[in-house]
Formats: structure tokens, C-alpha cells, sequence
């Protein structure tokens, strides 16, 4: 599971393979030229073919060049694809210039392009080939060479019968084109909805992974941390009260005590709501903030409110762990000041944790939530600590707020501010009713 991201699943992006557009290209190449020498020599109908056929070899030879120029596999992007499909359909407009315009038959095939920029490109793009198509077939509609025909005669459809085809052409390349970017639409909007459900459940058994891992160390560290526990209240009733070394362990006992909470609140994840285990919102965040406070980080909590009853319910550990860990980032990031916030009204409760680091880096914001994404990079002048963590942290956090009803957005605060803010949002009555009723073990096992 490491390997899932938006790199690998998504929504199918807009383009053609090369590939594809080239052998396309080369059967309009050899059915051009086989019905021009075909109608030419074959029947020996007179038309300037050395014109015509020099018109498809210069086509043939800028399929050569895509071919030659880029790698088979590669996808051609849509503004590309669409200047390369532009290009047949003015071809294709100066070959019926020179054999009968818009009384050659194979003037239909100025549907092609278009059909197969409705298919694989944006509409912008194939909006913009059908309004060329529309130029094109108006001008050779007006200006041609007369249609082949036997030799001493020549044949010139009624003016009737052109524009009757120029018609045919416009609402052909309208009805079809429109007809296959409509179909064409409802199978990408499936696509797209199997790859998120991709995502989601590649999400969901990592975090049963993780799940398991997490038990099974929650087990295997309590007995250690009990053995170091003791061992720290005795070093610290054996220290005299001027020790300099006093300090240093009533720190390491606040952070063993710390240990020992987390792995409380993931062994107590399948508990169900104890009695008097509600509370308001402002007390569910000095929870959250209390355990970071000793880092020599400020951390304010404000609460704004929004002209409404404050919101309360019952205690979660998901939304305990997540917003915890949002804090705790926040905090490993801060500069001087972290900022919990939260905000609600009659319809939703936002909580959102600031802080005045560096920020989300640019390259890895849009992906921050996946597992092994993270932006934490070694600190200058600590060469022996470790490049940072895996971003699981942020996942688990994400996966189960997300898991509660809400919504989790990450962004860099705006100029001349610095730092990250991660905003969460749920709406009031999931918050205050649906979560009421939620059991943490639920979201374990969900």
C-alpha cells in the first residue's frame, strides 16, 4: 500500500496516447492515398493529383516526425492533440478544395477529428474543432475545384445540393460529436468514481494495518514504560531539590506519563460512551492542547463562537487523536505560537490549528494525508536525528476525522504570514447528534 497515491489512481486525465493518434493518422494517410490514386488512375477520373498527393505526404511526414520525436507510450496532452487534430481537419479541407469540396462524398469525413476530440479531450477543445469545421466547410462550400468526373465533361452539383451537404456536415459533427462527448462524460464520471472507491478502500486497509500494529505495540510497550515509570520516581525522590539534573527528569517522567496516555487512548478505542462522558467543545480542546503544552511553544485557544449555543458531545478518542495530532505537527513546526480555533453556528462547527512555521512544501501539499507523504525534513545542526517521519501520523489523524462526517483541508497561511493551517469542518448536527451516538470502535473496524 505504500505505493497508492494520486500518482497511480485517479481520475482518468484528458489526452490521447500517441500511439493511438498516430496509427490513425497513418490509416487517413493510406486511405487518402489510395482513393486518390484510385479515382485517378483506376477510373480515370481527372484531378491534380500531384497537388493532392502532396498535401497527404506532408501529413505523413508529421506523423513521422510524432513518431519519431516522442516516446510511443507517451500521452499527448489535450491543447497538443487538439493543434495536431486541427491540422487534419485543414488537410482535409484543401484535399476537397482540390477534388469537388463539399460534392466529394468523403466531405463527411470532417467528423472524424472532432469525433475524436469528444472522446478523448476537453470540450473546450472540441468546441473550438467543430467551429473549424464550420469555417472550413463554409469556405469550400464556396471555393473548390470542380468534382472529378469522365474526361471532356465536367459535373457541378446545384447550388441546392451544397448547401444541403454544408448542413448535413455542421449537424453531423454537432449531433454526433455532442452525442459521443455525452457518453463519453457518463463513462469517465464512472471511471473516476471506481478510482476514488479505489482510494478510499486502499485507505481503509492501510488503516486496518496500521490498526493491528497499533494493538499489538500498545500491548508490547506497557510494561516497559511501567518499568521506566518507576524507575524515573525513583531517580527523582533520590535527586536533591538543587539537582540540575531535576528538571531533566521531571521532564522525562511528564513525557513517559504522555506514553502511557496514547497507548490508553488506543487500547480504549472500542469503548463505548462512558456516563457523564460528555462535554462542551471548549473543554474537548484544552484536552487536545494540554499534553503539547510543555514544548516551550505557545499554544492559544480561542473560541469566537458565531452566535450560537456552544456545541457539545460526546468524548471521541478519533476526533481526540486527530485533532491532537494536528497540534502536535503544529507544534513540532511552530517558530513561537501555535492557534486552535473554533467557530460554529447553527448549521456547522469548524475547528482549524495554525501555526507560524514554514509551512506545507509546495511539492508535497496536494498530497499530504496519504500515507508516506510528509514534509518534515532533517533540522539543521541535528545530524543524528532521522529525516522525520512517514506521514502516517497525518493519515491515521485525516483518515479518522474524516471517518467522523468531516471535512479536512490543509493550506499555507497567505502572504506576508507564514505557516500551515489545517481546517476542519463538520456539519452542527453530526457533530452534536450523529457523534453522540458514534462508538470509537466503530470507526476501528469501519
Amino acid at each position: 500500500m505504500a505505493g497508492v497515491g494520486n500518482q497511480l489512481i485517479g481520475p482518468r486525465p484528458y489526452g490521447i496516447r500517441l500511439d493511438t493518434l498516430v496509427r490513425l493518422r497513418w490509416l487517413a494517410v493510406a486511405g487518402q492515398a489510395f482513393a486518390l490514386v484510385a479515382v485517378h488512375w483506376g477510373f480515370g477520373f481527372a484531378l491534380p493529383i500531384w497537388s493532392a498527393l502532396a498535401i497527404v505526404a506532408v501529413t505523413a511526414a508529421t506523423n513521422l516526425a510524432l513518431r519519431l520525436r516522442k516516446p510511443r507510450v507517451q500521452r499527448v496532452e489535450d491543447r497538443e492533440a487538439g493543434v495536431i487534430l486541427g491540422f487534419d481537419l485543414v488537410q482535409l479541407a484543401l484535399l476537397l478544395y482540390l477534388t469537388g469540396g463539399l460534392g466529394n462524398p468523403f466531405s463527411e469525413l470532417f467528423l472524424a477529428p472532432v469525433l475524436i476530440s469528444a472522446t478523448a479531450l476537453k470540450p473546450r477543445t472540441t468546441l473550438v474543432l467543430g467551429i473549424l469545421v464550420v469555417i472550413l466547410a463554409s469556405l469550400i462550400a464556396n471555393v473548390y475545384h470542380p468534382l472529378p468526373w469522365s474526361a471532356n465533361s465536367t459535373f457541378m452539383p446545384p447550388k441546392l445540393f451544397i448547401v444541403g451537404m454544408w448542413a448535413s456536415v455542421i449537424v453531423s459533427v454537432a449531433f454526433i460529436g455532442g452525442y459521443a462527448w455525452a457518453v463519453t462524460k457518463e463513462t469517465r464520471q464512472l471511471s473516476n468514481a471506481l478510482a476514488e472507491t479505489e482510494l478510499v478502500l486502499a485507505r481503509e486497509q492501510h488503516l486496518t494495518a496500521l490498526d493491528g500494529l497499533a494493538a499489538a505495540a500498545a500491548h508490547e510497550l506497557g510494561t516497559p514504560l511501567a518499568t521506566i515509570a518507576i524507575v524515573i520516581r525513583e531517580m527523582e525522590r533520590d535527586l536533591p531539590a538543587d539537582s540540575p539534573h531535576l528538571g531533566d527528569v521531571k521532564l522525562l517522567r511528564e513525557q513517559s506519563e504522555r506514553c502511557r496516555s496514547i497507548l490508553r487512548t488506543l487500547t480504549s478505542l472500542d469503548a463505548g460512551d462512558a456516563p457523564f462522558d460528555r462535554m462542551p467543545l471548549t473543554h474537548l480542546l484544552d484536552e487536545v492542547v494540554t499534553p503539547h503544552r510543555p514544548f516551550g511553544i505557545e499554544i492559544s485557544v480561542e473560541t469566537p463562537g458565531g452566535g450560537a449555543n456552544e456545541p457539545v458531545i460526546a468524548r471521541n478518542p478519533a476526533i481526540l487523536y486527530g485533532l491532537g495530532n494536528f497540534v502536535e505537527n503544529a507544534v513540532d513546526f511552530a517558530r513561537e505560537r501555535v492557534s486552535v480555533s473554533a467557530v460554529w453556528n447553527q448549521d456547522e462547527v469548524s475547528i482549524s490549528v495554525i501555526d507560524d512555521g514554514p509551512g506545507f512544501a509546495p511539492e508535497v501539499i496536494n498530497r499530504i494525508g496519504e500515507p508516506y507523504v510528509t514534509s518534515r525534513v532533517r533540522r539543521s545542526g541535528q545530524d543524528d536525528d532521522p529525516p522525520g517521519g512517514l506521514g502516517l501520523g497525518f493519515f491515521i489523524a485525516k483518515t479518522l476525522l474524516e471517518r467522523t462526517g468531516a471535512s479536512v483541508s490543509l493550506q499555507n497561511r497567505m502572504y506576508p504570514h507564514t505557516g500551515a493551517m489545517v481546517l476542519v469542518r463538520w456539519s452542527r448536527e453530526t457533530f452534536e447528534h450523529n457523534l453522540s451516538g458514534v462508538r470509537a470502535g466503530s470507526a476501528q473496524n469501519a
